[in-house]
C-alpha cells in the first residue's frame, strides 16, 4: 500500500464529492453521506501515522513516475514530519466543518465541493513537483470560491472576488519565477531546486541561461524570490496583503470559514518551509529585517485591529492574522546566521511554527464552530453588543467556547501555549529585537479574546427565551476538538516526535 497511499488519500475527497453529487438529496441525507465519507480519509492517515518512521525526518511513501519528461514534469508525491502533520490537519478539520454545518441549510452541491477542496489540500501538502503541486494548488481555490460566491453572506460577491483576485496575483507571480527557473535548471522538482540552491548552482545557471537580460545570477533570483514570496504572502496573508481575509471569512459560510482559517491558510505557511527557504535561502536572507519588520507588523497591526471589531467573524478573522504572524516571526528568524550553538534555538523556532500551524488550525476552526452556533440562536446576528449573559442560559457552550478562547490567548496547560512558547524560545536568541515587540501581540491578544468572553458570557441575559445550551450532537461535533487541546497541551511531544526529526533535517541541509 505504500506505494500508492498518498495517491489514494488525494483522490478519495474527488470520489467523495461526485458520489455526494450523484446520491445525495437537499437536506440530512447530503450531510449523513458527506460526513460518512469525510472520515475515510481520517482513516488512511492513521494508517500513514501508524506506518510512519519519525526518527529519521526524511521524505516517505514516495510515489514518482514519469509525466511530462519533456517539460521535467513527474508525478512526484511524498510527506516527512511536516506533510504529515499538514495532512493529518486537513483530515480532521474538514469533517469537523461537515459536521457542524447545518444539514437543513446547505445541500449536495455544498459537502461536495468540501470534499473537493480537501482534495486540493492533499495535494497541495504532499506534491513535491511544482507542476504538479501548483495544479493542486489552484484546485483548492476553485471550491473554495464557489463555496463563498454562492452561500456567502450578502457581501458574498465582492469577497469572492478579492480572494479570488488576490490569489490568482500572487499565484501568476509564483507562476512566473519558478517558469524561469526552469530555464535555468531544468526541473521543477523542489528537492533537486533546494540541492542545486544549496550549492550555489542554481545562482549559476541562472544567471547563464538568463544572461540576455543583463541582471546578474544573484539578482534574478532575487527578482523570482520575491515573486515566490508573494504568492505565500497573499495566502498566509503578510500584511499588507491581508485585506481580502476579514470580508472573506465575514461573508463565507461559517464552516467555510472554519476550513479557510483551519487549513488553506497553512498552505502558505507551508510553502514559505518547504519551497521558499530551501530554494532562495539567500534572496530572504538580504531581506531579513524588512521580513522581520512585517512579521512584528502583521502580529500588532492584526491584534490592535480586532479591538475595533464587533463583528464576531471579523474579529476572529484578524485574530487568526495575529496567529499566523507569530509562524511568520519563526520562520524568518531562522535565517539569522549564527554558530553552531544556536542550532537548538532554530529547531526550536521551526518546530514552534509547524506545531502553531496545527493548534491553531485546530483552535480557530472550533472559534469558528461556536460563532456558528452563536448565530443559529440569535436569528444570525454576531455583533458583540447583541449577546450578553450567556453563561446562564448556555453553561455547556460558554465552557467549551470559553476553553478555545483561552487555547487561542495562548493558556499554559492549553495546545495554543506550546507553538508560542517555541517560537519566541528561538526568537529571544536569534533576533531579541523582533522577539521583544511581539510579545506585544501577546498582550493584545488576550485583551481583545477576554473583552470577546466578557461581552458575550458574562453580564445581563438577553433573549432568555431564545436561548438553548448546545444540543448532544453539537456537543459531540466540538467535544473532539476540545479534548485535542487539552492533550497536546499537555502532551505536545505527540506532534514533536513527528515534526522535529523532520526540523533537525531540514536546518542540516540548509546550514543555516
Amino acid at each position: 500500500m505504500n506505494g500508492w497511499i498518498l495517491t489514494l488519500l488525494t483522490v478519495l475527497p474527488l470520489f467523495s464529492g461526485l458520489l455526494v453529487l450523484l446520491v445525495g438529496s437537499q437536506g440530512s441525507r447530503s450531510h449523513k453521506l458527506s460526513l460518512g465519507l469525510g472520515f475515510l480519509p481520517l482513516l488512511l492517515v492513521g494508517l500513514l501515522w501508524r506506518q510512519f518512521d519519525a526518527s529519521s525526518g526524511a521524505i516517505q511513501f514516495i510515489e514518482k513516475h514519469a509525466w511530462i519528461p519533456t517539460l521535467g514534469v513527474d508525478y512526484f508525491l511524498g510527506i516527512d514530519g511536516l506533510g504529515l502533520l499538514m495532512v493529518l490537519l486537513s483530515a480532521l478539520v474538514v469533517p469537523f466543518a461537515i459536521a457542524a454545518t447545518p444539514s437543513s441549510q446547505q445541500g449536495r452541491l455544498y459537502f461536495a465541493l468540501l470534499h473537493f477542496l480537501q482534495a486540493g489540500l492533499f495535494g497541495t501538502f504532499t506534491a513535491l513537483n511544482f507542476f504538479h503541486w501548483f495544479l493542486f494548488w489552484e484546485l483548492s481555490l476553485v471550491p473554495a470560491f464557489f463555496l463563498i460566491k454562492l452561500w456567502g453572506g450578502p457581501e458574498r460577491s465582492a469577497a469572492a472576488m478579492q480572494f479570488f483576485v488576490y490569489t490568482m496575483v500572487g499565484s501568476i507571480a509564483m507562476l512566473l519565477a519558478f517558469a524561469a527557473l526552469f530555464l535555468a535548471a531544468n526541473t521543477f522538482d523542489f528537492l533537486k531546486l533546494a540541492e542545486l540552491a544549496g550549492s550555489g548552482e542554481l545562482t549559476r545557471n541562472v544567471g547563464a541561461q538568463l544572461a540576455g537580460t543583463g541582471l546578474t545570477g544573484e539578482t534574478l533570483m532575487m527578482m523570482m524570490g520575491c515573486g515566490v514570496l508573494l504568492g505565500f504572502a497573499v495566502k498566509i496573508p503578510i500584511l499588507p496583503f491581508h485585506t481580502w481575509l476579514p470580508l472573506t471569512y465575514s461573508e463565507a459560510p461559517t464552516t467555510t470559514s472554519m476550513v479557510l482559517t483551519g487549513v488553506m491558510s497553512k498552505m502558505g505557511v507551508y510553502g514559505l518551509i518547504r519551497i521558499l527557504l530551501p530554494i532562495f535561502p539567500e534572496t530572504l536572507r538580504a531581506i531579513l529585517t524588512p521580513l522581520l519588520w512585517l512579521s512584528v507588523a502583521t502580529i500588532l497591526f492584526s491584534a490592535y485591529a480586532a479591538f475595533a471589531q464587533k463583528d464576531l467573524k471579523r474579529l476572529i478573522a484578524y485574530s487568526s492574522i495575529n496567529h499566523l504572524g507569530y509562524c511568520l516571526l519563526g520562520v524568518f528568524v531562522v535565517l539569522q546566521r549564527g554558530d553552531a550553538s544556536l542550532f537548538n534555538d532554530r529547531a526550536a523556532a521551526l518546530n514552534g511554527v509547524i506545531l502553531q500551524m496545527f493548534n491553531h488550525g485546530l483552535t480557530a476552526s472550533a472559534l469558528f464552530c461556536f460563532v456558528g452556533f452563536l448565530e443559529q440562536r440569535n436569528g444570525g446576528a454576531r455583533n458583540l453588543d447583541d449577546f450578553g449573559g450567556l453563561r446562564k442560559a448556555a453553561p455547556v457552550l460558554t465552557g467549551l467556547m470559553g476553553i478555545s478562547l483561552f487555547s487561542s490567548l495562548g493558556l499554559p496547560g492549553l495546545n495554543g501555549f506550546v507553538g508560542e512558547f517555541l517560537i519566541f524560545k528561538g526568537a529571544l536568541a536569534l533576533k531579541p529585537w523582533a522577539a521583544a515587540f511581539s510579545t506585544l501581540g501577546i498582550l493584545a491578544t488576550a485583551i481583545f479574546l477576554l473583552t470577546l468572553y466578557q461581552r458575550v458570557f458574562t453580564g445581563p441575559l438577553r433573549r432568555q427565551s431564545s436561548w438553548v445550551d448546545l444540543s448532544l450532537g453539537e456537543r459531540l461535533t466540538v467535544l473532539p476538538a476540545v479534548a485535542a487541546m487539552f492533550l497536546l497541551g499537555v502532551f505536545p511531544q505527540l506532534l514533536l516526535a513527528i515534526s522535529n526529526p523532520t526540523v533537525k533535517r531540514l536546518l542540516t541541509q540548509w546550514m543555516f
